[in-house]
Formats: C-alpha cells, structure tokens, sequence
C-alpha cells in the first residue's frame, strides 16, 4: 500500500472513530441529567478512545475556587469530592489555569508541576495526559488520562482527547444546572416546612428546632442554632440546634458585648468568619476545637426593625459562605422571626382570651355574693379577693368554688 493509501487510511479511521464518539455525547445530551451519572458514562467514553489505565475528571468550583475530583474509571468512592487543586496547582491545576493540555510520555510524577495523593495509586503510572474542559470559552474541569507504561501520545491523539472535553462541556454544565434546580426545589420546599410551622399550632421550641434541623440539611452545615436576646438585650441565649452534642447544648448565655454575634445583632447584618478557632472576638474557642467547627456564617433574626436574635451555621471544613448561601439563611432567618413573632402573639393573645374568662367568672361570682349576702359590688370583690390570699388560691379557683355551690343550691 503506498505512503498515499496508508495516509487516507488512517484519516478514515480516525474521522470514524471520532464521529462515534460524537454520536455518544449527542446520545448523552439526551440521556437523565444526573451529574454523577453524565461524569460516569464521560469517563466511559475516553476509556474507549484512549485505551487508558486511568481517567480522572475534575471539575471547578466556582464558589471555592478549586478542582475538585469528581469522577474516575477506578472507583475511589471514599475520595471522590474530597480530592481538590487550587488553579495552577500540579499539572491538572496548571491546565486549568493555562487552558493548554499537557500530554507527557514517561515519568510524570517527575515533573515539576505534579502533586500527589497518598490516597491515589495512579499517581505512580507513567504517562499522562490532561486536556482542558472548556463551556463558552471558560475552563470548567480537567479530564486527565493516564496509561501505567510509557506511552507517547500523538497530536493525533491529543486532539481527540481535546475535541471530546470540548465536546462534553455543554453536557456536563447542563447537568450541573439540573443539580442547582434540584438543590433549589429542595430549599423551597424547606421554606414551605419552615412557613407552614408559623402556622402550626405547635409549641414554639418544636418551631425552632424544626428550622434548625430543616436548615442544616438545607445547607450541609455540622452544626445550626438559633440563638435569641434575652429580656435586657444583654445576652443571647441557646434556644435551638439540631447538634447531638451536651456540650454545645449547655454552651453559657453569649455577651451581645465585644462578640461576633453581637456585631450581628447590633448592626442587623450578616456576618462570615473563615476560621472561628482563630477569631478574637469568638467566646467558645475551647468548644469549637472539641466539636470540629471551623467556618460559620451568622444573620439576624429582625422583626419590626427589631433585632429577637441570630441564626448561625457551622462547617467543618473551611468554607467561605457565598451570596446565594447567605440569602438562603438570611430568607430562613425572617421565617424563624415571623414565627417567634406569632408565638408571642399567640401566647399574649391566650393570655388575653384567659384574662376575660377570669374577669367573667369573677363578675358572675360577684353576683352571687351580692345577692345571697345583699353586698355592694365593692364589697363582693373583696371578700373574693380575702379568700383568695387567706386560702392561697387564684381567684378564678374561688369565683368557680362560688358559682358551683350555687348551682347545687338551687338544684336543691
């Protein structure tokens, strides 16, 4: 076969190859929307273009700024989410940051760029190859492919590689749209439970505990409180958290003087802290190293331009806290005001409602008095007020003790 044939040969053949592999993402773009299972059946894909002993797919965090390791053809459940670059960190970092593959044939571990894992026994393989995902001309992850055995990669090869992480990018963002409606319906739906609770006819501390349990699953926080002022707006005070520990339950009364919340509650605005064990102004540093808490995000609980309290949120991995989490908290927090507010009401509203029976009993007791002993209205009160300090009983006690011996008087 001439140098000719041999080269329209290898033409066809990769062209075939390629428009295959591009019927599989299209086949993709159509398939359920879960991320975890597009990021599988990607991996899938560049197993079968590359023949690889190793495929790795990070993905870009926006919020934490960060690769994070999302999917792998060996299963490395126990690590998969956990394992993160920042950008321009090791050869997959450096892709990222650069937006330029880096196909090595041997002794990767070698170069200057790469960082290991302990964790990772691809790490030791020989060759490597990492390619840019790029979505609107922005790199949103990196697919790494690694072969055990030295292995030269063509540019060939490099640029099938390059058109596939190309390719997926739309898909793999679609994906992740998906996943932030669902994470979005989820906290809808906990605003409707927290929402309906306002309504309940439940005891206020069931309330609370109900928003704080609803709230740390909203936002895959270790630890949610709620803390309210108490009478002389001096100190908050324990009210609510979902924490399973004694130890943060019996946690003292917090000045709202020269404090982290009470900069919260005195400027009625939300406030981050990276790293609370090293914050002068955090009180329970003892504490928050016994129970692992590291970040925290803390907003006010306003009613009628009222500061009643703070909620707060604890991770236990650094974290910085973005806008959309914050707004979450801070729509969370208003509920938890709206129903200590109605609670209150309620409560004042039964003791009102109470008041007026007393007085009506009392009233009728009155009556009795005056007509059976031919007593002033002055003077009827008094002797119900005299019996109730002589016996140590309410006045209601003594106005229904009357009315009830005059039923039976005149049942007689």
């Amino acid at each position: 076969m001439s140098q000719k044939n041999k080269k329209e040969t290898a033409l066809k053949i990769g062209s075939s190859q390629e428009i295959k592999i591009l019927r599989e993402i299209v086949d993709l773009t159509s398939s359920e929307l879960d991320l975890n299972h597009i990021l599988n059946e990607i991996v899938k894909i560049v197993n079968v273009a590359a023949k690889a002993d190793s495929v790795f797919i990070y993905l870009f965090d926006e919020t934490k700024k960060i690769l994070v390791l999302m999917a792998s053809k060996i299963p490395h459940k126990k690590v998969l989410g956990k394992i993160n670059l920042k950008t321009g960190e090791g050869i997959t970092g450096w892709v990222a940051k650069e937006n330029k593959p880096v196909a090595i044939e041997k002794e990767a571990y070698k170069d200057s760029r790469f960082k290991g894992f302990d964790v990772l026994p691809e790490d030791l393989y020989e060759a490597f190859l990492s390619v840019p995902i790029i979505f609107k001309g922005k790199v949103i992850g990196v697919i790494n492919v690694q072969h055990k055995n030295p292995n030269k990669y063509s540019p060939g090869f490099v640029d099938l590689i390059n058109t596939i992480a190309k390719q997926v990018g739309g898909v793999i963002e679609h994906a992740r749209l998906y996943e932030e409606t669902k994470v979005k319906a989820m906290q809808f739906d906990s605003l409707v439970k927290v929402s309906q609770s306002i309504t309940s006819e439940d005891y206020l501390d069931e309330i609370l505990n109900l928003i704080v349990v609803v709230t740390a699953e909203m936002l895959d926080s270790k630890i949610c409180s709620i803390m309210l002022l108490d009478k002389k707006g001096e100190e908050l005070v324990l009210k609510a958290s979902q924490s399973l520990s004694e130890a943060y339950k019996q946690k003292p009364n917090l000045k709202v003087e020269n404090s982290v919340l009470g900069e919260v509650v005195k400027t009625k605005k939300p406030l981050t802290v990276i790293d609370v064990r090293k914050e002068k102004k955090y009180f329970y540093h003892d504490l928050a190293k016994k129970e692992k808490l590291t970040s925290m995000v803390a907003v006010p609980m306003v009613i009628r331009r009222k500061t009643i309290g703070v909620i707060n949120v604890y991770t236990k991995e650094l974290h910085e806290f973005n806008e959309e989490e914050i707004n979450v908290l801070q729509m969370v927090a208003h509920q938890a005001a709206v129903a200590i507010e109605n609670t209150n009401l309620m409560g004042e509203a039964l003791k009102a409602k109470e008041a007026l029976e007393i007085r009506k009993l009392v009233e009728r007791a009155k009556g009795i008095l005056m007509r059976m002993n031919n007593l002033s209205e002055e003077a009827a009160y008094r002797m119900i007020h005299k019996k109730s300090m002589d016996t140590c009983r309410s006045m209601k006690d003594i106005a229904e003790s009357i009315i009830l011996l005059d039923d039976f008087t005149k049942q007689k």
